[in-house]
């Protein structure tokens, strides 16, 4: 089997004027904006955590993350901003989206290496781009978001 033969399901999200797309395996499920709840001593990217059922999930500003400023957001696209609550192994993570588009169906063969930077955004959290007929399809490696030391800091906030 070739890399043309192999697809990719993302789940695909607005952050400012750029499009990202994420593994659907990865995805748990969309909900939409929560207030959450501040941590202290938190790391900055770290927005708060709020409660899902029986879970306490921490939530990631990729704003901060990212180092990408966030763009005013109308009232339209207001209703499709949320958290994806992402599943990294067992740890449940929360990610704040601008808006969220669609899933999506890539194959792989059409997958370019990322350039070295895309608007601040270092390409060790990318798998690669997409080009597509309004643009890139920044494809977002979620393994790759945190070092180990972070994602222990994050596991205990959803203890």
């Amino acid at each position: 089997m070739t890399d043309r033969d192999i697809q990719l399901q993302l789940v695909t999200f607005h952050l400012g004027d750029k499009m990202y797309g994420i593994d659907i395996m990865d995805v748990k499920e969309i909900q939409g904006m929560q207030e959450t709840r501040k941590i202290p001593n938190a790391p900055p990217f770290v927005e708060g955590f709020f409660k899902l059922r029986n879970d306490i999930i921490p939530v990631i500003n990729l704003h901060k993350r990212f180092h990408i400023s966030q763009d005013a957001v109308d009232p339209e696209d207001k209703l499709l901003s949320g958290i994806v609550i992402l599943d990294m192994d067992g740890i449940k993570i929360g990610i704040i989206i601008d808006r969220v588009s669609r899933v999506v169906t890539v194959d792989a063969g059409r997958i370019q290496p990322a350039p070295q930077i895309i608007s601040g955004i270092g390409a060790e959290y990318i798998d690669g781009v997409v080009s597509q007929d309004d643009g890139y399809l920044i494809i977002v490696d979620i393994r790759r978001l945190f070092d180990r030391r972070e994602l222990q800091q994050i596991s205990k906030i959803g203890g």
